[in-house]
């Protein structure tokens, strides 16, 4: 996709911010736009934070992050766009009035592609009169970290939008999959819900710590679903007879599990509970400190397992 030279980003967010730095760390040249005036400081801020992962990964060789400008409105931003990644609050209204105002100014072959977690494609269309550009894709918080991009394209998309999309955001080094039916929170977000609604059944219920909760993921299934999907690794999990043998072997087992699984609500009492662990897990570091841990290490395994993938 050399063609895309010209990026647009809607939204300097965390997750905007991380998409610049990603587009410019694949040669692009990158518009942004964001209310926010403070959002110049801030983007200029994470691409220079964010830079030498980039390079550890290989990913600058053609390269600079100095192709970035900012502008004072979002159809000033797509104007020569080629590709527009739209980061708006997941709040339909707003994203609704960001379509409204680019439309007209897009480019005739633009692709504008969506970011959204937890809103659908078919929500977000009816802010166009015509939606042929739009595109879902979701990626993972930091997007030019973490290699996950979910895409969803229905009837209503251009009919090369969705290969075209692909072939960009495999030029920029993600990693793709196509969402053949929709639903809110897509699949990744649904996965991790569906882990997370147990992890605080079982805090709540004084199983384990949060703590202890977080280190029995990471040190356990965490460190083999970063290599193999839940299925695949079942698959291998009872040798020569495949997913057939586990399924025969562990059927009631995992249906006397699943009958067993909680179904917590975060209210008030809760998610204090939670906040109060994670505070005393932290061990007084801020966020940021932590963000910067998980930046670190998600740059080795990367590193360590990019030409495993390709």
């Amino acid at each position: 996709m050399s063609q895309i030279e010209r990026t647009a980003i809607l939204g300097a967010g965390v997750i905007g911010a991380s998409w610049a730095a990603l587009f410019l760390a694949s040669g692009r040249n990158v518009t942004v736009f964001d209310p926010d005036e403070n959002a110049e400081n801030a983007v200029r801020s994470y691409v220079e934070n964010a830079w030498p992962a980039l390079e550890d990964l290989g990913l600058t060789e053609r390269a600079t992050p100095d192709t970035i400008t900012f502008v004072a409105t979002a159809a000033e931003a797509v104007t020569e766009a080629q590709f527009v990644q739209e980061n708006a609050p997941e709040r339909l209204p707003i994203k609704h009035a960001i379509y409204a105002e680019i439309e007209p100014a897009l480019a005739a072959d633009a692709i504008v592609s969506s970011s959204t977690s937890g809103l659908t494609l078919e929500a977000l269309q009816e802010g166009w009169r015509d939606p042929a550009p739009l595109i879902l894709g979701h990626p993972f918080n930091p997007p030019h970290l973490i290699p996950l991009v979910e895409l969803t394209a229905n009837k209503a998309t251009g009919s090369d939008i969705l290969d075209r999309t692909e072939a960009f955001y495999n030029d920029i080094g993600k990693v793709t999959i196509r969402i053949k039916k929709g639903m809110p929170g897509h699949v990744a977000n649904r996965l991790q819900a569906a882990v997370w609604r147990e992890a605080v059944h079982m805090a709540v219920e004084g199983v384990a710590s949060v703590k202890d909760i977080d280190k029995a993921m990471w040190a356990g299934p965490g460190l083999r679903w970063a290599a193999m999907g839940p299925t695949t690794l079942f698959h291998l999990g009872a040798g020569a007879g495949g997913l057939q043998a586990f399924c025969d072997h562990f059927k009631d087992t995992f249906n006397s599990w699943w009958d067993d699984l909680g179904d917590p609500r975060l209210d008030d009492d809760v998610i204090r509970k939670l906040v109060d662990e994670m505070t005393a897990h932290a061990h007084g570091q801020s966020t940021e400190e932590l963000s910067a841990q998980r930046d670190e290490m998600l740059t080795a395994m990367q590193k360590a397992t990019r030409h495993l993938r390709t």
